[in-house]
């Protein structure tokens, strides 16, 4: 065979003593975190999904945002987030809260498609929000070898930027579709919601308290917002009955019966997973008996000495991949693969590239997986709910989650979006509405709306938006600016972003 992709092979011996002997195979790392902490969390999803709390996220999600333009999608994308915060899979996902929300969305005038491809969006999008994040959170700490809250730091800004731009692009499309929100009538109280499950928010913050102030083990914190999830489920039906002065024999039954139904639902929801993570530890077992290197140097060599084209590659590798497997399983395959080379061709191309943004980059690819034809198995469930067709609703999806597919290849390049070495809060901060914005312009220009139907020659200024606030490191070194005062390029961006708007007011005003 030609050097390049010449192997001499392993003994049988080898091979079998690789996967089931050693910690590179199917009993590694992915194998142990899933069955350690992963389980857990998934197990305290399923008492949350058991116990109601699904149903009432989207009711209060309902309650705060019904009223909007557009409102039953606003409370689609919030209901989806907070729900994918501890489901960790964009089909259960659906499954949970597309069922209401879908229904509500074409009420209010979105078209099945659109409805359906909103909720796949704002689904597969529950997966990058910490503190979970579909369970691969604790697979990279693993992988990078740092502290689970690091993992957590780096991905805050790029998920909640993501969710803010779908927030912004359900506004558009009502925008477009000249939409209403619900009436007071229709939407549920807020007060009233907020109560009727407030104990539902916490073993969250127990869990949170656990993980953040408390810095226990992620394990550890799971275990016990389990524990306080089943106190909670055994006793609410008991005090409901007491309060509407029912016999609380039956109510008592009824909680101890979710709790194993819960208990149940979470060892199946677990098997998909397993079998998951053990499929990926044979793909990384192979790698590790030498084929590693062939792959680093066949990346390298097809990418040309580009680091845009290795990117590239890495991308449609991992949406490729993604098509067959779960997302956690498409992380772990590809970050084998592909993370320990895009930090060592870009460091060889002279991009100093942190291994947690390489590692976030193989994640987001993974999770776009979920919803890019022909095989987006979440634009099937949510098809199925809205009665779409599920290819169409795919596309559309992807186009909603293309303002997400950008925000890797941003990271990469500009490493202060994951906060690598960000100390400072109000820093932070600055860069979080840095790109808000800048996802904000790029959404614009995709969507091909802004305040009015975009002109042509509006969207490459949208774009400049989106690069400006996005990349001010280069837009400083195209300047001559010092790095510190790289910020300073944000009034740019901002200023041509205000004369984009008030063109657009202006010319929407003169239409009847």
């Amino acid at each position: 065979m030609p050097g390049i992709i010449a192997f001499k092979g392993v003994s049988l011996d080898r091979f079998i003593g690789q996967m089931t002997m050693s910690t590179e195979g199917i009993y590694g790392i992915p194998l142990d975190v899933s069955a350690t902490i992963v389980f857990l969390f998934v197990l305290l999803g399923a008492f949350l999904d058991k116990a109601g709390a699904g149903k009432y996220f989207i009711q209060l999600a309902l309650s705060l945002l019904g009223g909007f333009k557009g409102g039953p999608a606003k409370a689609a994308v919030m209901g989806s987030g907070l729900t994918g915060l501890v489901s960790g899979s964009s089909i259960a996902n659906i499954v949970t809260t597309g069922t209401f929300t879908i229904p509500l969305m074409k009420k209010v005038g979105y078209p099945p498609k659109k409805a359906a491809a909103i909720e796949v969006a704002a689904s597969t999008d529950g997966q990058l929000a910490p503190p979970i994040m579909g369970a691969a959170a604790f697979i990279i700490a693993e992988y990078v070898n740092v502290p689970y809250l690091e993992v957590i730091k780096a991905a805050a800004i790029p998920a909640f930027a993501s969710y803010a731009a779908l927030f912004y692009i359900t506004h558009i499309e009502a925008s477009k579709l000249g939409l209403r929100g619900l009436t007071r009538n229709e939407r549920p109280p807020f007060l009233k919601t907020l109560m009727s499950g407030v104990h539902f928010l916490v073993p969250i913050f127990v869990l949170l308290y656990q993980l953040i102030i408390a810095r226990h083990s992620p394990e550890m914190a799971a275990f016990n917002a389990i524990c306080v999830m089943a106190v909670i489920m055994l006793f609410q039906h008991p005090i409901r009955a007491f309060l509407e002065e029912r016999p609380l024999g039956p109510a008592f039954r009824k909680g101890i019966v979710e709790i194993v139904e819960a208990m149940s639902r979470g060892a199946q929801n677990m098997c998909p997973v397993a079998l998951a993570t053990a499929s990926a530890g044979i793909i990384v077992g192979v790698v590790a008996m030498g084929l590693g290197g062939l792959i680093t140097e066949v990346i390298d060599v097809l990418s040309g000495g580009s680091v845009y084209l290795l990117l590239l590659i890495t991308a449609v590798a991992s949406l490729i991949i993604g098509m067959g497997l779960p997302t956690t399983a498409t992380y772990i395959v590809m970050a084998s693969l592909t993370a320990p080379v895009i930090v060592e061709l870009g460091g060889g191309m002279g991009l100093v590239v942190p291994l947690m943004a390489a590692h976030l980059f193989c994640f987001y690819f993974g999770i776009l997986a979920d919803d890019t034809p022909p095989v987006g198995l979440a634009a099937y469930a949510a098809s199925a709910i809205a009665k779409s067709p599920p290819i169409p609703t795919g596309l559309q999806g992807f186009m909603y989650d293309i303002r997400t597919a950008i925000l890797p290849f941003m990271f990469i390049f500009n490493s202060d979006l994951i906060l690598h070495g960000i100390t400072s809060w109000l820093q932070a901060l600055l860069i979080f509405a840095m790109a808000c914005l800048g996802n904000f312009a790029f959404a614009s220009a995709t969507q091909g709306w802004f305040v009015a139907k975009n002109r042509v020659y509006e969207i490459p200024l949208l774009l400049s938006v989106t690069l400006i606030l996005m990349r001010p490191d280069l837009i400083a070194q195209w300047l001559h600016m010092p790095h510190e005062k790289r910020y300073w390029t944000a009034l740019i961006g901002l200023s041509v972003f205000g004369l984009i708007y008030l063109m657009q007011q202006m010319r929407s005003r003169k239409q009847p």
